[in-house]
């Protein structure tokens, strides 16, 4: 029988899915899968999260690898955030960013160094229960045997190779070995699989992570950075420490949401929720146009902000504070009228991706890593499984800009965990991938469930919309042909776009005593419970 794996003529649903003791949702089942094993090894939330985090490597390459960065959101109790991103190399040749006038997704000019495995290893040493090299096991058998490549992810490889295929220096060519065999991406349901990948992932485990930032892997990563023209350094990797750091938050009417501080851009989440708070949502059904265009202007008021401000907090003129403060989103909200807002400005004065969430009774994880855009830099260590990400195009060139690229600084963040409370009690971990889309994902999911009552499924399945620039929005297949008329007449310049515009997340919800996971069904990925 032949039969088209890519091809669903019909809508799918999917149900939320419930447990009492513990629950995995991610964006690959394969790699909710992991988690669930180390569940049943006798593992904790934060085992079953790493687990995760290392097989999506694998099971997801189009959007992570080990060479990614990586933030987490842990609650035990409380909540703590751990900042695994990565600084730029403290040898950075800024006479090549000169010549440019972007900063290129592709090449050494892109990469800062990596810090995915930092957090792995990390939130183990604080939390894990099994031993660290357990945690590798699912993800060294799926790339040792090979698995099935899903069809989202097969979408999405497929996608890339009219970016990396046609690459000729010599830094980018190990990566088209390992990832295009044959040169071209693996189709839906075809084996793909690597003994270099998982030899590697072996090395990782069996020394804790050191081998990647002061050994084996390192030196491999500074001379093939040296061979072929790029600035990262033993130094550099040896002088990588991921960070413990307090969340930001604010309260968006029953709820409490937290994020990652900057370099994030989580905090634009919680400005657009701030001007959002008092314009009372709730008296506008969801499916409305004025529901639409309020949350729409509040999240282009949060990014004017974010934009031209949001760096490595070590470099900010602005504080927390003054971008969280209620009376200055009441300043921003008296903006918005009944039609779009063309230009944007800050109002303050000057001064990819794959998400996971675990849950058991006694902790909670909201974990994301990423390598920006597909393969990253398409830039992977010889004989090894270690693909570098390209987060230095997260800098700009602008002269005198809080983000302006520079020796030894982290760039601005897209990814996002996210994580609710509500009255000083967890909810849950909830995120959305995809680059810009995460805080406006991050904002529709908490309107859905607070203003309009959404379960986490259906909060995540909704029909979403993206603001790009100026007044250019992109809605969803599912957007009905008022609203879409609706925000045209209100200014709008809105459009139908392709589902993999906006972006794909997980949730998981404490509610009335059981955990209710959430996969959406826009990624291959798979909530499971117990």
């Amino acid at each position: 029988m032949q039969f088209d794996l890519n091809h669903y003529p019909y809508p799918s649903q999917h149900r939320v899915i419930l447990g009492k003791q513990y629950a995995v949702a991610t964006s690959q089942h394969l790699a909710t899968l992991a988690g669930i094993e180390i569940f049943l090894a006798g593992g904790n939330a934060v085992d079953a999260a790493v687990a995760t985090a290392i097989a999506l490597t694998v099971v997801e390459p189009t959007s992570n690898g080990i060479g990614s960065d990586a933030f987490a959101i842990v609650w035990d109790g409380k909540l703590h955030g751990l900042n695994a991103s990565g600084k730029s190399p403290q040898n950075l040749d800024l006479k090549s960013y000169l010549e440019i006038n972007e900063i290129s997704r592709v090449g050494w000019l892109s990469v800062t160094v990596p810090g995915a495995v930092s957090a792995w290893y990390q939130l183990w040493k604080r939390w894990g229960k099994l031993p660290f090299e357990q945690l590798f096991n699912p993800a060294i058998r799926y790339a040792e045997k090979g698995f099935p490549v899903s069809p989202i992810t097969a979408q999405a490889w497929q996608s890339q190779e009219q970016i990396y295929l046609p690459l000729i220096s010599p830094e980018s060519q190990p990566l088209k070995q390992v990832f295009f065999p044959n040169n071209r991406a693996p189709r839906t349901g075809e084996i793909w699989g690597s003994s270099w990948f998982a030899e590697t992932l072996r090395e990782i485990a069996n020394t804790g992570g050191e081998s990647f930032y002061r050994g084996k892997l390192a030196a491999a990563i500074a001379n093939f950075s040296a061979d072929t023209g790029g600035c990262l350094t033993k130094d550099d990797l040896a002088n990588h420490q991921p960070i413990w750091i307090d969340l930001i938050s604010t309260q968006y009417k029953q709820l409490q949401v937290w994020e990652i501080p900057p370099n994030c851009q989580g905090i634009a989440a919680l400005i657009a929720l701030n001007i959002l708070e008092d314009l009372k949502l709730e008296s506008y059904s969801r499916d409305s146009v004025e529901s639409f265009h309020y949350q729409i202007e509040a999240m282009k008021l949060a990014f004017a902000d974010v934009y031209s401000h949001v760096c490595d907090p070590d470099f900010m003129k602005v504080s927390v504070h003054q971008f969280l403060d209620k009376n200055y989103a009441k300043q921003r909200q008296s903006l918005i009228e009944d039609t779009a807002l063309s230009l944007v400005n800050t109002g303050i004065p000057q001064g990819g991706t794959v998400y996971l969430c675990t849950a058991d009774p006694d902790l909670m994880v909201s974990f994301i890593q990423s390598n920006y855009e597909g393969f990253g830099s398409g830039i992977l260590i010889p004989e090894t499984g270690i693909s570098l990400q390209c987060r230095a195009s997260g800098f700009n060139l602008e002269e005198g800009h809080p983000n302006q690229i520079a020796p030894g600084k982290r760039p601005f963040h897209t990814i996002i965990p996210g994580f609710l409370t509500k009255d000083n009690q967890p909810l849950g971990p909830f995120g959305v991938m995809g680059a810009p889309m995460q805080p406006q994902g991050h904002l529709q999911m908490v309107v859905n469930l607070s203003d309009y009552q959404m379960n986490p499924q259906a909060a995540l399945d909704a029909p979403r919309w993206r603001f790009l620039a100026g007044n250019k929005i992109l809605l969803e297949r599912g957007v009905t042909s008022e609203i879409v008329a609706g925000l045209r007449k209100r200014g709008h310049d809105a459009e139908i776009a392709p589902e993999t515009m906006f972006g794909k997340g997980q949730m998981i919800l404490r509610h009335n005593g059981v955990l209710v996971a959430a996969s959406e069904s826009r990624s291959d990925g798979l909530a499971l419970a117990y």
